[in-house]
């Protein structure tokens, strides 16, 4: 991967993180006190950054790979015999 490419998902991601925060920060912003407001902060910084790699990678489609679900196989005890 080149260092121009890396350099742009960076800011695709830092742009998404930013309007992501920017949002969610103007809907809440009734709910922000004044004695909890590093918390607030902090919390909507943190919610904002894991919205933001979903969104990115679901948009983008960078690093999506689908989840193979491993099947189990029936055994011979989980056979039941009738006869």
């Amino acid at each position: 991967m080149s260092n121009k490419k890396a350099a742009s998902k960076k800011t695709i991601r830092k742009e998404a993180r930013q309007k992501i925060y920017d949002k969610l920060a103007a809907a809440l912003a009734e709910f922000k006190t004044g004695k909890n407001e590093k918390k607030f902060e902090k919390k909507l910084k943190k919610t904002s950054k894991l919205f933001a790699v979903d969104i990115v990678k679901s948009v983008y489609g960078t690093g999506v790979k689908p989840v193979k679900k491993k099947i189990e196989q029936p055994t011979e005890s989980h056979i039941h015999k009738t006869a």
